[in-house]
């Protein structure tokens, strides 16, 4: 992982989820959800517009780390990068965007929820993954687990994650930050109702404090 994205999610360890067909309303989204203090934005490739979407919060935006989420093939982690993608999240565990991020030197952030998935990781020369879906994939129970045998593994819980349980995930040591879309939600976003989004935001980051 890059040292800056890395001294970003010590200082706020939530990473929002944008996924928006509009380019104009994921420029606003990111700009509401960095205006109290969450600047790694995961932009998540569900849509055929979604890049588009990234790309111009990329090129509209200032201070953020944005990254692509879903991320399905090696084909496709390849165009995000072209298009600007600092780190690339998968739903799961493709050993070639694997290898091809860490030849790159890219954060890559695949989807892990067993055991052999995060020893698969290891073997690879992983350090950081997703744990995903968090909540259907155990949980807590499941991450504390994990972390006891696999010490060098930080884990990134998305999935299930809300400001309810948020604090429960951050308290984990192996855990570096967790990723949610409950920080954008559609009828907010789609409604033009950006201040909700930044208080939103503001109540993740006073969770993440403490």
């Amino acid at each position: 992982m890059t040292s800056d994205l890395s001294s970003r999610l010590s200082a706020a360890p939530v990473v929002p989820l944008i996924g928006e067909n509009d380019a104009a309303l994921a420029v606003k989204t990111a700009n509401a959800l960095s205006a109290d203090g969450l600047s790694v934005i995961e932009v998540v490739m569900r849509s055929d517009a979604a890049q588009a979407g990234m790309e111009a919060i990329i090129a509209e935006t200032e201070g953020l780390i944005v990254g692509a989420g879903t991320v399905l093939t090696l084909d496709q982690a390849k165009s995000v990068r072209a298009s600007g993608a600092e780190f690339i999240v998968s739903p799961g565990l493709v050993d070639e965007i694997a290898v091809y991020c860490l030849d790159e030197g890219i954060p890559f952030f695949p989807g892990t929820m067993t055991a052999g998935e995060v020893q698969r990781a290891y073997a690879l020369g992983l350090r950081d993954v997703k744990f995903f879906p968090a909540s259907l994939a155990g949980g807590v129970p499941m991450l504390k687990a994990l972390g006891s045998v696999f010490r060098e593994m930080r884990f990134m819980p998305t999935g299930g994650v809300s400001a309810s349980n948020l604090a429960e995930f951050l308290a984990l040591d192996h855990v570096l930050a967790c990723g949610g879309s409950w920080l954008t939600p559609r009828d907010a976003v789609e409604s033009g109702d950006f201040a909700r989004v930044t208080q939103l935001a503001s109540e993740a980051v006073a969770i993440a404090k403490g």
